[in-house]
């Protein structure tokens, strides 16, 4: 890939820019999140004795892999949003909610909206 994100060039694998959406969601959420590509860095699959090991034995196949603490939670493919949520612990839920006006049009109380 020509770019760390691997979402460049002209056949872009639409699970990649949703994957790289998910990862900046995640970090949104406070969560911190190091992306490496094979291409751009292979010395820092060379550090992670579990990344060598899965690469030596599988090849390239294992890609993407995705570890959290230390443990492998997924290869293979990229993983849903709520796959990281839950291997985070992350809720997928909204964290607030907009004021919701009531049956007389107005948001009602001294919530200054109408």
């Amino acid at each position: 890939m020509c770019c760390s994100t691997g979402v460049c060039g002209p056949q872009v694998d639409p699970a990649l820019p949703k994957f790289s959406a998910d990862l900046d969601w995640l970090k949104a959420q406070g969560h911190d999140v190091v992306r490496f590509n094979l291409a751009q860095d292979p010395t820092e699959f060379v550090k992670n004795a579990t990344v060598q090991k899965m690469l030596t034995d599988e090849g390239v196949e294992c890609l993407p892999l995705v570890i959290v603490d230390d443990r492998v939670v997924s290869r293979r493919e990229y993983p849903s949003r709520e796959n990281l949520a839950m291997w985070t612990g992350t809720s997928v839920k909204p964290k607030a909610t907009l004021p919701v006006a009531s049956d007389s049009g107005c948001c009602g109380g001294d919530t200054g909206c109408c």
